[in-house]
């Protein structure tokens, strides 16, 4: 990284921060600042939009998933997370709360500016560089104790081939629009537990194997899907759509066959994925839980308890398959991807439908011949493997005594 580029903008950013009223705090302090960067020459824009575009460009370097700055969290430190780690660079340079106010506000749109102020968050999508060099990222800014603060995830450019998961056929063909023309597909796990690309995958799987129009909302759009045989819209949340549900009621009118919606996180927008799905389209979503039971249990707890009963209905009819994941610390230091597979059979749907959920785990340890796998099995296998340790195994493990029991079992 170029350090006296870095002191080159910092020299820009003197005056300017020298003029911010110290009567200015939090709120007020950032629309200040947000208003003098959306007024300054384009040439000192540039120079600070180029700081952070550096930053980022370091990533692909040293193999880096995400970047974190600003505030005082950060110590004025730009940090990385590399195999999983995050530690601060200190060939990045540092930064004082000032400088990242308005070096983050920079790489940001006045609309987008109203929005942080509005709901103190604002994700968005990120292009640096151009051809083959271009790198598209997520963002997140956010306030931190009354200043700016930032994640960014860098996306790779290259989508994981579908037949490297290997998934049983069965799956495989619940997954496509092939085999199954409509259905409720959930890919879930943490933050960090690769479950964008899981989806990436299997939507590029469709696109290359079937006639058809998907349509894809994202808060931010992540991955773009070249149309290959299908045509792929690509919709934005805040960008070119307001919401989730708003998204894919409109959806419903531009004649799709899959409908990705990039999280269900509040409860109009599992109602609706839900109801467009009865209606007979595919959906694909995603949701922040670690087992296929949770997801099951999240999805019905979110929704206000009045509407809870129909909800538990409809979810059972159209569910298909949950793909449950984490990506665990392996013995050379790099990260496998340990995954929990539901196929939703009738007995399943019964389950559901009868709010007894606790059967739903006995059954899907059992369902090996159609593919299913619990989360405790998958790493029992990475762990006979030799590719994990049993202490990494354990810790990942959601049924922590069941794992127990499974190694025991098979010594």
């Amino acid at each position: 990284m170029d350090l006296s580029q870095v002191e080159a903008a910092k020299e820009i950013l003197k005056p300017l921060i020298s003029q911010v009223p110290d009567t200015l705090y939090g709120l007020e302090r950032m629309v200040h600042i947000g208003k003098v960067v959306t007024e300054l020459e384009v040439e000192n824009k540039m120079a600070l939009k180029n700081i952070i575009d550096s930053i980022i460009l370091r990533m692909p370097e040293i193999d880096a998933s995400d970047i974190d700055m600003g505030s005082s969290g950060c110590r004025g430190k730009v940090w990385y997370r590399v195999q999983g780690a995050k530690n601060p660079d200190p060939e990045a340079g540092e930064y004082s709360e000032a400088e990242t106010d308005f070096m983050l506000l920079s790489i940001i749109m006045e609309k987008q500016q109203e929005y942080l102020w509005k709901e103190r968050n604002v994700d968005f999508s990120y292009v640096v560089g151009s051809g083959e060099n271009e790198h598209r990222l997520r963002g997140d800014m956010y306030f931190d104790l009354g200043h700016i603060a930032l994640n960014m995830r860098l996306i790779g450019s290259e989508i994981r081939p579908f037949a490297g998961f290997n998934f049983h056929p069965e799956i495989a063909k619940a997954l496509s629009l092939k085999y199954v023309k409509q259905g409720l597909v959930l890919v879930t796990g943490i933050t960090g537990s690769g479950k964008s690309s899981t989806l990436d995958s299997i939507i590029d799987a469709n696109n290359r194997s079937v006639d058809a129009h998907m349509v894809i909302l994202g808060s931010p759009i992540e991955q773009v899907h070249p149309s290959i045989r299908c045509i792929v819209r690509h919709r934005e949340i805040g960008a070119d759509v307001m919401s989730f549900k708003e998204g894919a009621i409109q959806a419903l009118r531009q004649d799709p066959d899959i409908i990705v919606i990039g999280e269900m996180r509040d409860p109009e927008t599992i109602i609706t994925g839900l109801e467009i799905t009865d209606s007979g389209h595919k959906v694909f979503s995603t949701l922040h839980t670690s087992s296929a039971v949770e997801s099951i249990d999240r999805i019905i707890g979110e929704v206000p308890a009045e509407v809870q009963g129909r909800v538990r209905e409809r979810l059972a009819e159209v569910l298909t398959v949950v793909i449950s994941q984490k990506l665990v610390k392996t013995l050379d230091g790099k990260r496998a991807l340990a995954k929990e597979v539901l196929m939703v059979t009738p007995s399943i749907r019964a389950a559901i439908k009868n709010n007894n959920l606790d059967e739903i785990y006995q059954m899907l340890q059992q369902g090996a011949k159609l593919g299913m796998v619990t989360m405790e099995q998958d790493l029992k296998r990475l762990l006979e493997e030799k590719k994990i340790s049993y202490e990494e195994a354990l810790n990942n493990a959601n049924l922590k005594k069941r794992f127990k029991e499974l190694v025991q079992f098979s010594a």
